[in-house]
Parts: C-alpha cells; structure tokens; sequence
C-alpha cells in the first residue's frame, strides 16, 4: 500500500478575509501564516502549496504591544557601502502600513520558491475596502 501525497493542483483554494483592527501583530501573523501553509487542512503537505488565499483589511489599525512602535526597526542594506536604511515601525505603519504586517507573515513561511509562492497569495490593504469581492471571501473571526 502506498502512501497518499497531495500536490499542489489538488488543492482545493478558498479565499478569506481578515480584519486586523484592535489585532496583536505577532498573534496575526502567525495565524495568517498557517492558513498560507495549508496547515488548518488534514490534506497538509509541509512540501506543498496547499494554501488558501487571505485578504486582511483595516491594517493601519493593527495593534502592537510594549514599546515596539518605537523601538523596532525595520532594515534593508542595498550592498553597497553606506547603505543601510532603518525606518522605525512607527514611521512605517504611518507610511506603509500593510508592509509592518507583510514583514512578520514572510518571516514565518518557509525560506525559498516555496514560500514566495505561498506569500504571494496574501493581500494586505490599509483601510476597510479590498478589490476581491468577485472571490466571495468566507470572514474569518479571530
């Protein structure tokens, strides 16, 4: 008898939305994450996208809890000398607010071809609207 892999064509993909107002960064992420990894299906396959899609809303009103806002950085290095940037979460959630978010899900998938394809199937808007309603997303509760 052979064991049973699923691939990623047999996944059945479904779309949810997620409203980040009054929501913990970290504990949002994580979950954003394992529904990215497919991890809440019994058909998970840790070498497989077997994934749904997640909309998340209202990311400019996301929560974080001690002095993070003030005192976490974000870094990027071009290569060359001199190059390092460092933006304070504070200045980014003002700016960019959808990135804070999209940092803490990419640092929790898997590293590699397999994880940016799962991390393209997030979408993270700053206010209330999304462009998606054509997908019927399911609203999940957290």
């Amino acid at each position: 008898m052979n064991t049973y892999f699923p691939k990623a064509g047999d996944a059945d993909r479904r779309w949810y939305l997620i409203d980040a107002e009054g929501q913990v960064l970290g504990r949002l992420a994580t979950t954003i994450a394992s529904i990215l990894r497919g991890k809440n299906k019994p058909e998970y396959t840790p070498h497989a996208d077997m994934g749904d899609f997640v909309i998340v809303v209202n990311a400019e009103k996301i929560a974080v809890t001690g002095n993070k806002k003030s005192l976490k950085m974000y870094r990027r290095y071009s290569g060359y000398p001199g190059g390092l940037r460092e933006v304070p979460m504070e200045r980014l959630l003002d700016k960019h607010p959808e990135r804070v978010l999209e940092s803490a899900v990419r640092g929790m998938l898997p590293k590699g071809p397999l994880g940016r394809a799962m991390f393209r199937k997030l979408k993270v808007y700053a206010g209330p609207e999304h462009r998606h309603e054509a997908q019927k997303p399911v609203k999940l509760a957290l």
